[in-house]
């Protein structure tokens, strides 16, 4: 199975590139959105997703893997061929494809060229709870932030002697309760307790 290929762009187009790696010639098909980062004659690296069928092997490349992703959740969908996918990622971002989902904005994905009203419920139906991560790089940030937290109020507990796992479940538990809870009183809502 290809993973990535490294390689010169060779040929160009809004729908396929082919990538020359030492004297080999890829021809790798490509949504828009990955097609506006790469160069003519430059190098570059894409991530693969390989397909075998009985009278092809395919090759579909991404920039970065979370287009590599949300494609395979989207081929992953009855009715949803690679086309399809690659016309939708060519359509909407990754954050308005997941937006879209979330929200069971239908029409919005129907924009995509090709994707009827059945299709696009059934992408809302199959995908509502797989695609939270693409959705809103703020929350993500506030994940992120929420771990900080519990990993110092962790780290400060066990200076003062306490198990590790037996505060980890206490501050999942609080931190449900008050996301946004300080280290400071995280510890003490955790002492309290114990």
């Amino acid at each position: 199975m290809i993973f990535s290929l490294q390689g010169i762009v060779q040929e160009l187009t809004p729908t396929y590139a082919v990538i020359n790696v030492q004297g080999v010639g890829y021809y790798v098909g490509i949504s828009l959105m990955t097609s506006q980062t790469l160069t003519l004659h430059k190098e570059t690296v894409l991530f693969i997703q390989q397909i075998i069928r009985e009278d092809a092997h395919l090759l579909f490349g991404f920039n970065t893997l979370s287009e590599k992703e949300m494609f395979n959740l989207l081929i992953s969908v009855n009715g949803v061929g690679a086309v399809s996918a690659l016309i939708l990622l060519s359509t909407l971002s990754l954050e308005e494809i997941a937006s879209a989902i979330l929200s069971r904005n239908s029409a919005l994905i129907q924009k995509a060229k090709g994707i009827g009203a059945k299709t696009a419920e059934r992408i809302i139906v199959d995908l509502k709870d797989k695609v939270q991560k693409f959705s809103n790089p703020e929350e993500n940030i506030s994940t992120f932030a929420n771990n900080k937290v519990k990993e110092e109020s962790l780290s400060a507990l066990e200076v003062l002697g306490i198990p590790k796992r037996m505060s980890e479940k206490l501050a999942d538990k609080i931190m449900k309760q008050d996301p946004n809870i300080s280290v400071e009183e995280l510890v003490k809502q955790i002492l309290k307790n114990i």
